[in-house]
């Protein structure tokens, strides 16, 4: 049954981007034959962006931040004033197929559907970009950077450690429960993981479909803008903050030794410097991480749900024990 939806476009001195991948965008949401809306937010973009919407797109809803803010809150923005059933969590640099909505609609029949992703390929058609995610342990660290679909295409069951922040289409219900994404993160980088775990802790299921099918250009909004050590610090900043939110027991009382011993002290020994500025800066974050933590806790409370990082886990790996999948 089809949803109204809300296109939650983030924008930096993207104009380029939006210029080449709106129109398939309006294309995919008029063949869906539904109700949709499209939000752009302005993240203090220096280009001509907010001239080039407003004159060749004037029916696209325009959000412009007061200042450069990041991801994280650049998509809260538009998540808080999108109106329809669900959202479309959409890179600037992400082409749909005219045939985009079609397969994903099912998902949404179910109560406890948190959202669904597509199977995102490069640009050129050559390879699978992000499918399907599994969750596991790296040592102490939660990891999900090991890609998987099932090999039947009809398969309304598979499920993904997290959704890409690229392209996700969630309920806007519960994604407003959340509060979108964690701002802790900002100003950008494993958001999207984060919102997943959250969801999937609450009882809500995190789905991939390999009929849906969109193309990205790879960091095409941030890559050629930013200093490349500049994203690793963040990244792996970010990294540390993700774990100390979600890790229990144990693991959250050991993944600080793991942390020294096999990230900090290798690579500061080996030149690379900015990891001590990524160490430094997560634990100046250790007043957010607890408030992260307990906002979380809340929610769980609130949906009596027990679930924990390892039973999300169970539940993934159960699903696909029984599947015949394609390892990526």
């Amino acid at each position: 049954m089809q949803k109204s939806v809300s296109i939650v476009i983030p924008n930096y001195n993207g104009r380029h981007l939006l210029e080449k991948y709106l129109p398939s965008v309006f294309t995919a949401a008029q063949n869906a034959g539904t109700t949709f809306e499209v939000i752009v937010i302005d993240d203090g973009s220096k280009d001509d962006s907010i001239s080039f919407i407003q004159s060749a797109y004037p029916n696209i809803k325009l959000l412009v931040n007061d200042k450069n803010r990041g991801f994280s809150y650049t998509c809260n923005h538009g998540i808080g004033e999108a109106k329809h059933e669900l959202i479309l969590l959409l890179n600037s640099d992400v082409k749909l197929t005219p045939d985009y909505f079609e397969h994903q609609w099912k998902y949404f029949d179910k109560p406890d559907t948190f959202g669904v992703m597509a199977r995102i390929m490069s640009f050129d058609e050559s390879r699978i970009e992000d499918a399907a995610r599994l969750l596991y342990y790296g040592g102490c660290r939660i990891k999900a950077n090991k890609f998987y679909y099932s090999e039947n295409p009809t398969d309304e069951n598979v499920f993904t450690a997290y959704l890409s922040g690229a392209n996700a289409l969630v309920d806007a219900k519960k994604l407003k429960e959340l509060g979108g994404f964690d701002e802790i993160y900002s100003p950008f980088s494993s958001e999207d993981f984060d919102l997943s775990l959250r969801a999937w802790q609450l009882g809500w299921k995190c789905y991939y479909e390999h009929q849906s099918v969109c193309f990205h250009h790879v960091s095409g909004s941030t890559k050629t803008q930013i200093k490349s050590n500049f994203i690793k610090k963040i990244y792996y900043r970010n990294r540390y903050i993700l774990q100390g939110i979600h890790l229990q027991g144990l693991r959250k009382k050991l993944y600080p030794l793991q942390q020294i011993f096999t990230e900090l002290i290798p690579k500061i020994l080996t030149g690379k410097t900015w990891v001590w500025h990524s160490y430094r800066d997560y634990l100046a974050h250790k007043v957010l991480i607890l408030s992260s933590r307990e906002k979380l806790n809340t929610l769980k409370l609130h949906h009596q749900s027990l679930l924990n990082i390892d039973e999300v886990m169970d539940i993934i790996n159960q699903s696909v024990a029984s599947k015949k999948i394609k390892r990526l």
